[in-house]
């Protein structure tokens, strides 16, 4: 059974030549299928002085698919990455290709987070407000 994707997922991008595999934490919000959210990486090649980078998520879910366009704030990276993905049936998982149009692309995952760790997330959210 399909879910909402709202919540806190963490990921993985691959690149498809020799840079290193690039981890990253994603909050997702769902709502009629229209998906937006948040996601910080923590660069691991060196040419990144900076090291974390935050983007805005805004895509959709239909059925098993999901597609995303990624939007960095960084003056380093300034490009926007398209995500299309399967989601798995128990809906903790998300598979699928990223890709730079005309330039890059490369296989991502995104695993949902245990729920004691979006309840702590839930409760560093409140304590902001």
């Amino acid at each position: 059974m399909m879910q909402n994707l709202s919540g806190l997922w963490q990921g993985q991008f691959s690149y498809p030549r020799t840079f290193q595999a690039e981890f990253f934490t994603a909050s997702l919000l769902e709502q009629a299928g229209m998906l937006s959210g948040t996601i910080t990486e923590k660069a691991v090649n060196q040419a990144d002085v900076s090291g974390v980078f935050l983007a805005y998520v805004n895509g959709q879910h239909d059925g098993a698919t999901v597609h995303f366009l990624k939007r960095y704030e960084s003056a380093t990276r300034t490009h926007t990455v398209h995500y299309t993905g399967q989601v798995n049936s128990d809906s903790t998982e998300i598979s699928g290709v990223w890709s730079i149009p005309g330039n890059w692309s490369g296989p991502f995952l995104m695993v949902r987070a245990q729920p004691e760790q979006q309840r702590a997330v839930h409760r560093q959210t409140e304590q902001v407000e």
